[in-house]
């Protein structure tokens, strides 16, 4: 994906989602969601890439501007991916609570969710 997980919100609205969370940084080689596991957290890639991996092949890669991990808190589901970091990774952890409430305040936030999920079934 090309554009950007926050080219869809207002400078205050990035703010807002940016301190919803908690920045942080993941080494190479970690998995911070793995597959079949609840859905208790999403990130917002700042900088680095990702592996997206279903029964241990990859499917995508993602990159700074991509959030991941949002599909399986909005449909109340396992996650049916693990995440690998391929490279040194820094994002912006939201926990399902926090994914919960900026949708309930922001429409926009969840209508960027429901965009992105969608273009991922394809």
């Amino acid at each position: 994906m090309t554009e950007s997980f926050f080219d869809a919100f207002s400078p205050q609205e990035v703010a807002r989602i940016s301190s919803a969370g908690t920045h942080l940084t993941l080494p190479q080689g970690w998995s911070p969601i793995w597959e079949n596991t609840p859905a208790d957290k999403a990130y917002v890639v700042l900088g680095g890439t990702v592996s997206v991996r279903r029964d241990g092949a990859e499917v995508a890669q993602l990159g700074p501007g991509d959030i991941v991990g949002e599909a399986a808190i909005l449909n109340r589901k396992l996650r049916n991916a693990t995440i690998v970091a391929l490279t040194p990774l820094e994002l912006i952890h939201l926990t399902a609570e926090s994914v919960r409430e900026l949708c309930d305040e922001m429409p926009t936030f969840r209508a960027t969710l429901d965009r992105v999920a969608e273009s991922r079934l394809g």
